[in-house]
């Protein structure tokens, strides 16, 4: 896997959906297929990228995450404001802050060698640690659905340099 690029994110706004999951439930399908019929609800929109937001508990690190844990998983979209929010929808504002963007490519199923590497090999070996704010993935145009081969997206790891 390609060495990530670093960037400094401003904060974003998104609308979307959210539920409580697992990895062992694993309920990211039902959020999806909920969500995407209700797309064109959303007004404002910044552009036609889908977003895949995950928020961790406080606290969490890498070693005490396991399959069991909660997390809140979102289906979103970035939006210019909050003007009107479509009922059954939340907003989140994803805060400023350094982030590690690799690209994974290929099935949904190859996704865990992805977190693999980042968590078990480039994290751990960086000059930086994992920090407290969402993790997302973005579904540009190169995203062709979740069980194709050429498939592309972008996953976005916040980080904060090591002390």
């Amino acid at each position: 896997m390609a060495e990530p690029r670093i960037t400094e994110l401003k904060s974003i706004k998104m609308i979307g959906m959210k539920i409580i999951t697992t990895l062992v439930e694993n309920r990211t399908r039902e959020l999806w297929r909920n969500f995407k019929p209700r797309i064109k609800e959303i007004e404002h929109r910044t552009g036609n990228d889908f977003y895949s937001i995950q928020e961790y508990p406080e606290n969490i690190m890498i070693d005490n995450f396991t399959v069991q844990t909660q997390f809140i998983k979102w289906a979103a979209v970035q939006v210019l404001d909050f003007e009107y929010i479509p009922s059954g929808m939340d907003r989140l504002i994803i805060p400023p802050g350094l982030y590690a963007i690799f690209i994974h490519k290929g099935h949904t199923v190859t996704f865990k060698k992805t977190s693999q590497y980042i968590y078990g090999q480039w994290l751990p070996a960086s000059k930086y640690i994992f920090d407290q704010r969402p993790q997302f993935e973005i579904m540009t145009e190169k995203y062709s659905g979740p069980n194709l081969p050429d498939s592309e997206e972008e996953v976005w790891i916040p980080i904060k340099p090591k002390l």
